[in-house]
């Protein structure tokens, strides 16, 4: 249940208090269009509603922003590119063709990412793995969907962990993901040498890396 309203363009969304032990305030816009204000017990309602008001503008590209990623959800996106899904009852297999995926039934399009993802990905990952060092140990490779990264390695399993979400990007979007966590196993922090790295394997890091964020 909302605790209050705020009125962005003649729209009415509900906002959602969560208060804790928290040093600081801060807002959110998740995936049900809804405002979730983070704060601590000395926060009134008052003190909520004039911070709403005083971050509208923020709170608004926030909403235009979920709503995008919202619509990319709904588009069927394979490595960069854009396709019309047409349903075809009697169609054994999923085809793609021109610009045009063919399926029998939806349902069936997540099942056929994780196969494409565990094909593609090992592909890219052995890859680049050849530029590596001889003695670097290929890490084992899982896939997930995630919502807030787009790669996770654990040094200690020496596994890297690869967001489904990915097989819709760009060939080099997925490269630059497996040398971010490649890296890792090398400098486990986002140091200046963890970056210097990075660069050695991807020289455009940083235009890759604001993409994703912009994905994100």
């Amino acid at each position: 249940m909302a605790d209050m309203h705020l009125k962005i363009d003649d729209t009415l969304y509900p906002v959602i208090i969560n208060r804790k032990y928290n040093k600081n305030t801060y807002i959110r816009v998740k995936d049900d269009l809804k405002i979730y204000v983070y704060t601590n017990y000395l926060m009134t309602k008052q003190d909520v509603k004039q911070l709403l008001t005083n971050n509208s503008l923020s709170i608004k590209r926030m909403l235009i922003k979920q709503n995008m990623r919202q619509q990319r959800q709904q588009d069927f996106y394979y490595l960069g590119t854009r396709y019309d899904v047409v349903i075809i009852p009697k169609l054994k297999d999923i085809t793609i063709t021109d610009n045009k995926i063919l399926i029998n039934d939806n349902a069936k399009i997540n099942k056929w990412y994780q196969k494409q993802a565990l094909i593609i990905f090992n592909e890219r990952l052995e890859h680049l793995l050849l530029s590596f060092p001889s003695n670097f140990t290929k890490p084992k490779l899982r896939i997930r969907k995630m919502t807030t990264r787009w790669g996770v390695c654990n040094r200690k399993d020496k596994n890297i962990t690869l967001n489904l979400e990915l097989i819709k990007r760009d060939i080099k979007l997925i490269d630059y993901v497996i040398i971010h966590e490649l890296c890792h196993f090398i400098h486990p922090n986002h140091s200046v040498a963890f970056w210097d790295l990075v660069s050695q394997y991807q020289p455009d890091y940083k235009i890759l890396r604001k993409k994703l964020k912009d994905l994100s």
